[in-house]
């Protein structure tokens, strides 16, 4: 059997994404043969014997890649276990036949489309910066939107040190208790909408992501469902793993 890198192996398991897994690697809870594993490092899954958080982590054999879309309400954290007892979102996943694991994040605060999956391949290339897929975002701030602060919004702008690509903005709704822009996002860096309004002075009351793609929020808050062979296909062309 090939040698596989710690990562990939954790991904392929369904137990996070490799981003995920590097994570967990740096925090020490990743064991390979009972010692502390290291980013990068490889494994031979029929010989060596990994655990994750105390439990140990075995690939199912002919397991079937299992993807879903998720309404995540505010007030949950994009994790599969918190430390602090907060909820999290696989209390409301609980009830998926497979274990699946979110494709990137949305801050506790936020809502919206969250994708999950056990898919390790399409959740890494989802979420690595060469794929330009847009996440397109609701959002709803307390002040009268001026069309400077607009216009400043899709400027060149910097966030914690990192220049981030231009972001398109366009307004949707004003009315006597705030404003609400569409804001298309072809990264996501930590909190980066709600720094880039606060760097212009805006303040955000609700942040919703409502699509992914072609591929739109359509499931109550707090529900999930399958998708369909077509949607999960186009995730994997738009992330360039399947070929038109």
């Amino acid at each position: 059997m090939e040698e596989l890198r710690i990562q990939k192996y954790l991904a392929d398991c369904g137990v996070c994404s490799r981003r995920a897994a590097e994570r967990a690697i740096e925090e020490g809870e990743v064991l390979i043969n009972g010692e502390t594993a290291e980013i990068g490092q490889k494994i031979r899954p029929d010989r060596d014997k990994v655990s994750y958080r105390g439990r140990p982590v075995v690939k199912k054999r002919n397991a079937h890649p299992c993807y879903i879309m998720l309404h995540k309400p505010a007030g949950y954290v994009t994790t599969m276990s918190d430390e602090k007892g907060r909820k999290t979102v696989a209390d409301l996943i609980s009830d998926v036949e497979k274990r699946v694991y979110p494709v990137g994040r949305l801050d506790m605060d936020s809502e919206g489309l969250l994708l999950c999956t056990n898919d390790g391949d399409l959740a890494n290339a989802l979420t690595h910066p060469r794929h330009h897929i847009p996440k397109i975002y609701h959002v709803r701030v307390a002040e009268d939107l001026t069309n400077a602060q607009l216009s400043k919004l899709q400027e060149p702008m910097e966030i914690d040190g990192y220049k981030i690509k231009p972001v398109e903005c366009a307004l949707l709704k004003k009315n006597e208790t705030g404003t609400t822009i569409m804001m298309v996002l072809y990264e996501g860096r930590n909190r980066q909408i709600r720094k880039m309004c606060e760097q212009v002075g805006l303040t955000v009351k609700r942040l919703r992501r409502i699509a992914i793609g072609d591929l739109e929020l359509d499931v109550p808050r707090g529900k999930w469902r399958y998708l369909t062979k077509d949607e999960a296909d186009y995730l994997k062309e738009a992330a360039g793993l399947l070929k038109k």
